[in-house]
Order: C-alpha cells, then structure tokens, then sequence
C-alpha cells in the first residue's frame, strides 16, 4: 500500500471494453520533490465514481498499490487507485459532529468503508484488457 498527495491535473472519461472490463485514468502532480511529478493513476470497475466529486486543481490525497504485468513480451507498470479523498479530510470533523449534541447518536456510524473493503483479492485482473 502506497501514498502520496498533489493536485488534481487530469481526470479522464470511463472507458469500457467489449470483455465487460471498465477503468478510469487521473493524473496528480506532487510537489514532494523539487521538481514536480504528474503521476498516472487508474481506477477499476465500480470504483470508478470514486473521481466524480472531485474537480480539477483540487488537492487530494491517494491510496494506491503498484500492479505490474507482462503482455506479449512486454511490461506494464499501474498505479491502481483504491481511495482517494480531498487532502486534509480525515482531519475536518465529520457532518455528525458538526450536528446539535441532541441531534447526535450515542455511537457514530461511519459511511466510509474500510480499506480491505475497497481493495479486494478480485478486483484487478491480471490480464491486460488491450
């Protein structure tokens, strides 16, 4: 599991392949280093919505595994996107908390999944779609 945050540059269309295959491409530049990286990422199948709340030059934060494979005698390399979120989100309160305390439940609910509900053993395919 791998990590990094930038600034939104690109967000692409969903493309769907005739295998029933779906992904979804973004690039993020860093500013970690002293010169700036756009990295490629991709997200797969039903987490492609994931990108629709977010708007270009907006900064986020990325979740991601590094997949790599082999196709007719050469290599491929995916950073394969399992959460993104605005940068500095899991430190904003959450709506509950900012609710009257008598509106508020005794224990709160989390409507965010968990990461080993995000990245499952099935969700990438190890063949390329191409």
């Amino acid at each position: 599991m791998y990590e990094t945050a930038g600034k939104l540059k690109w967000i692409g269309t969903t493309q769907s392949f005739a295998s029933g295959f779906t992904k979804r491409e973004f690039v993020v530049t860093t500013a970690a280093d002293k010169y700036p990286q756009d990295l490629k990422f991709e997200v797969v199948k039903d987490k492609c919505p994931l990108l629709d709340p977010f708007e270009l030059g907006q900064d986020v934060q990325v979740n991601f595994d590094i997949r790599g494979n082999e196709y007719n005698g050469k290599y491929f390399v995916n950073l394969a996107c399992w959460k993104i979120q605005a940068a500095g989100e899991s430190a904003a309160p959450s709506p509950a908390s900012r609710q009257p305390a008598a509106r508020q439940s005794a224990a709160p609910v989390s409507n965010e999944p968990s990461a080993s509900d995000l990245r499952g053993d099935d969700d990438f395919d190890d063949e390329s779609p191409f």
